[in-house]
C-alpha cells in the first residue's frame, strides 16, 4: 500500500470517529447549558441540571428496574450461554452449527419484530408479571451476546488443560473454574459487558411488555422528551456515557482491550 493510500485510510478512519462521537459531545456539551434549553454555543456553564436528575418523577424505580433487569438477565445469559457454548464446541451434537446460529438469531431480528412476537406469546400463554416478563425478554436479548462470544473462545481453548488438571486430583467442575474460567476470562468479561450494556439500553423489546407502574429507564428518559425537553435529559445521558466509559476502563485495568478485542499476540 502506498503511502497516500495509507495517510488517506488515516484521514478518513479520522473523520468516521468524529462523526460518530460529535453526536455525543454535543449531548455532553448541552448538559452544561445555563438556560432550559438546548442552547449551544455555550454562553456559560451550569451544573443544575445534574443536581435536577434524582428529582425526575419516577426517575430511581426506573433505574433499579433497569439495573435489576441489566445485572440479572447477563448473570443468567453468562452462565446458560457458556455452557450451551461448551455443549457446541467440545460436544458431537448433531446439528450443532444450526444450534449456534439459533442462539444468535434475535440478533438478527428487528428489536420492534422481536418485541412483539414476545409480547403475544406471553399473552397467549397468560404470562402477565410485568418484571418476570422483561428478564425473560431481557435474557432473549442478551444470550446471543454471551453465546456468540464464548463459542469463538472455546473453539481456541484446548479441552486437554482440563483433563490435565482432573489428574491432579480436581474435581470437573473444580477444573472447569480453576483452568476454563482464567483462559475465557477476556470472552467472559466482553460478553458480559455487551449483555449489561444491551439489556440497559434497550427500548424496541422493553416498550412492549412494560406498564404504567414499571417502566425501565430508557422508556421513562423518552417519556421525558415528550413532557419536559430541558438540559436535564442531556446530563442523564452524559452520566449514562460516563458509566460506560468507567466500565471500558476497568475492563482494560482487568484484562486489557487488546485482548478482548482478540489483537493481542
Amino acid at each position: 500500500m502506498t503511502r497516500h493510500a495509507i495517510i488517506f485510510c488515516w484521514v478518513l478512519a479520522i473523520g468516521l470517529a468524529l462523526f460518530l462521537l460529535l453526536p455525543l459531545v454535543v449531548i455532553a456539551a448541552a448538559s452544561f447549558s445555563p438556560t432550559p434549553v438546548f442552547d449551544l454555543p455555550l454562553s456559560g456553564a451550569s451544573l443544575r441540571w445534574y443536581g435536577r436528575i434524582g428529582r425526575l418523577d419516577g426517575f430511581w424505580p426506573s433505574l433499579s428496574l433497569s439495573l435489576q433487569i441489566a445485572v440479572l438477565s447477563t448473570a443468567l445469559s453468562l452462565v446458560a450461554g457458556t455452557l450451551a457454548a461448551i455443549a457446541i464446541a467440545r460436544g458431537r451434537l448433531p446439528g450443532a452449527t444450526a444450534l449456534g446460529t439459533l442462539l444468535v438469531s434475535p440478533l438478527m431480528m428487528p428489536g420492534l419484530v422481536l418485541g412483539i412476537a414476545l409480547l403475544q406469546y406471553f399473552r397467549m400463554i397468560g404470562f402477565t408479571a410485568t418484571w418476570s416478563a422483561l428478564l425473560v425478554a431481557h435474557l432473549v436479548v442478551t444470550l446471543p451476546y454471551v453465546a456468540r462470544t464464548m463459542i469463538a473462545g472455546l473453539s481456541r481453548f484446548d479441552f486437554t488443560l482440563i483433563e490435565a488438571a482432573r489428574t491432579l486430583g480436581c474435581t470437573y467442575a473444580g477444573s472447569v473454574i480453576r483452568v476454563m474460567v482464567p483462559a475465557l476470562a477476556p470472552s467472559f468479561l466482553i460478553s458480559g459487558l455487551f449483555s449489561l450494556l444491551a439489556s440497559f439500553d434497550n427500548y424496541p423489546v422493553s416498550i412492549f411488555l412494560t406498564d404504567v407502574r414499571s417502566k425501565t429507564l430508557p422508556i421513562r428518559m423518552l417519556q421525558y422528551i415528550e413532557e419536559a425537553p430541558d438540559p436535564t435529559l442531556a446530563a442523564l445521558s452524559t452520566l449514562i456515557l460516563a458509566g460506560t466509559l468507567v466500565l471500558l476502563l476497568i475492563s482494560d485495568r482487568l484484562v486489557g482491550l487488546h485482548r478482548m478485542a482478540g489483537t493481542a499476540d
